[in-house]
């Protein structure tokens, strides 16, 4: 099995005005692309070749292998910020509107809280939503930091870029 590059759930030109069409183009047709490659190139033949991709992570983060987790790590992420997207507004609903009301306070104070962080991050990485022990927290990770082996539930991200 190899890992491949995820389809965008929805047209290129579909978050347009807010990212373009040549933009979201670039980022996943070449970018996300190019890390979906690196994985591939990287377990040929090393017995991770039949893995899913968080099992892949999980391996190269326990055998300290970067240059198994960078690429990994950034797959992972760049499929789960596709699916953050979305070209029709919706509004947090149920036990998640809940809970931003409880942790936050409201939606409002959830996306400042958000802004801040991506605006705040020096360098590339990433601003998330994250589930951690139940209460939701606005976090960073740089790089390839990721959310798959840790004691977080990832909720949304934000590529910062």
């Amino acid at each position: 099995m190899s890992i491949a590059l995820m389809p965008l759930p929805y047209a290129e030109d579909a978050l347009a005005p807010h990212i373009s069409a040549e933009t979201v183009a670039l980022h996943h047709g070449a970018h996300h692309k190019g890390y979906v490659d690196k994985v591939n190139q990287a377990v040929a033949g090393n017995g991770l070749d039949q893995a899913d991709l968080e099992e892949i992570i999980a391996s190269a983060r326990e055998h300290g292998d970067k240059s198994l987790f960078n690429p990994a790590a950034q797959t992972w992420n760049h499929g789960f910020y596709w699916h953050s997207l979305s070209p029709t507004p919706r509004q947090p609903q149920g036990e998640l509107a809940a809970a931003i009301r409880r942790d936050f306070g409201d939606l409002s104070a959830l996306r400042a809280a958000l802004v801040l962080a991506a605006n705040a991050h020096f360098g590339s990485g990433w601003a998330w939503l994250v589930s951690r022990g139940g209460t939701l927290v606005v976090e960073t990770t740089h790089d390839a930091g990721t959310m798959p082996g840790t004691d977080r539930i990832p909720l949304l991200v934000i590529d910062v870029w």
